[in-house]
């Protein structure tokens, strides 16, 4: 059995655990999720995470250095960033025109008592001028990945203009890649199990009322996340990446299942970037740009949210958003995919924002955190297909320019 079927029949078992423990044994809920779901869900997790901050620096730096024109760089940096932010807009527009078709926020829900304390994010100069680490060793320490990112990509540009000169140490981070990957394959192994762990903790802890009650929300937003799937990131692969979006799809589920698992764009990075590189064809010099920028700063699926969830408070509270206001939620959220990178909490934090900027009260979070934790996981996985949709298509597109370039040449 693959490994993939092997992560699916964990994830199933888990669903049925999680349901009985819900339903039928909510009183033994505590003990099992205590003893068994959480030691288990947890060491996965962290098994993952311990690679990820090594992997990024190493990855990053290889695919930098690998990008020896400084022109094709910053080339290849434009194309990633304005496909983020298209994409994010795009998502946002979906969300909310589905939103008020189905309208989600029509019934009766209970307001009172519903209450959160809404986490302040920093300014955007803020972040912006902080990307600069004084100090790279602490930012690795306290996982700043924007911090991480730009050293990386200093350190591998260092490397492509020095050339023969540091030969030694370029092959010294080639072979810690290596390590790294062997090291993700010895993890994944363990993966069936930490799925099982995870999806149970998930479905055991949601209340079932609770999940019924948000019922439409939880519709909307899923079948949104899948229209972003289907039709955005279909059409981009088939039209700018010239790929069959069903090849696309089965050579990167075991990332998109991992995914699903751990609610985690970071932690599934090493997956996400491996399956990239070895079934989609994606050069690592591109693959280990794109992917760890994409992991902290693109948010398709979190914005799919703070759009859903945004209209949909509106109309719990019967407030009716103008035009202006709707832009602002568009041009809020996109910004704030970005600004808040790298911030624990991000989605809500990115939603307290977006309430904030068009005068709904930030307390109404407290109606969609019943629910946000199988949503997270759902898009999730969202996020990280949009950074290897980015990944293949500018790797294709870098290949075109090659190609060109060599014609030109030899004519």
């Amino acid at each position: 059995m693959s490994l993939s079927k092997k992560i699916l029949l964990g994830m199933g078992l888990g669903i049925i655990v999680g349901l009985i423990l819900n339903l039928a044994l909510p009183s033994m809920y505590d003990t099992i999720q205590s003893y068994i779901l959480y030691p288990l869900g947890k060491i996965f997790v962290n098994l993952i995470k311990m690679l990820v901050v090594p992997i990024v620096v190493v990855s990053l730096i290889l695919g930098t250095s690998g990008i020896s024109d400084p022109k094709k760089l910053g080339r290849i940096g434009a194309k990633t960033i304005s496909f983020f932010l298209i994409t994010t807009a795009i998502a946002i527009i979906l969300a909310i025109g589905m939103s008020y078709l189905f309208q989600p926020g029509s019934g009766d829900f209970q307001l009172d008592g519903a209450n959160y304390e809404a986490t302040e994010a920093p300014p955007v100069i803020d972040t912006l001028v902080n990307i600069i680490p004084t100090n790279p060793v602490n930012a690795m320490a306290q996982e700043s990945m924007l911090q991480i990112i730009v050293f990386s990509i200093f350190i591998g540009y260092g490397l492509s203009r020095l050339g023969e000169k540091v030969s030694g140490i370029y092959r010294l981070i080639e072979q810690a890649n290596d390590v790294l990957m062997y090291l993700v394959n010895v993890i994944m192994k363990f993966a069936p199990y930490g799925a099982f762990a995870l999806i149970a903790t998930a479905i055991g802890g949601q209340g079932f009322d609770a999940i019924m009650a948000m019922g439409k929300y939880m519709f909307v937003v899923l079948f949104v996340l899948l229209l972003q799937l289907v039709l955005v990131y279909g059409s981009a692969l088939s039209f700018l990446g010239k790929m069959n979006p069903i090849k696309f799809f089965k050579g990167f589920s075991p990332a998109m299942i991992v995914a699903f698992s751990t609610s985690s764009s970071n932690a599934t990075l090493p997956i996400s970037m491996k399956a990239a590189q070895n079934n989609l064809n994606v050069s690592k010099s591109v693959s280990g740009f794109v992917q760890p920028l994409g992991a902290t700063i693109n948010m398709d699926g979190t914005a799919i949210m703070q759009g859903v969830a945004t209209v949909f408070i509106a109309q719990v509270y019967g407030s009716n958003l103008s035009l202006s206001q709707l832009l602002t939620i568009l041009l809020t959220a996109t910004l704030a995919s970005i600004g808040t990178a790298g911030v624990p909490g991000v989605g809500l934090i990115m939603l307290s924002m977006v309430l904030t900027s068009v005068g709904l009260p930030v307390e109404a979070i407290a109606l969609v955190l019943g629910v946000d934790r199988l949503l997270d996981m759902c898009r999730t996985s969202v996020n990280i297909t949009g950074d290897a949709v980015c990944a293949v298509i500018v790797d294709r597109s870098e290949g075109k320019q090659e190609d060109s370039a060599s014609e030109e040449k030899s004519a």
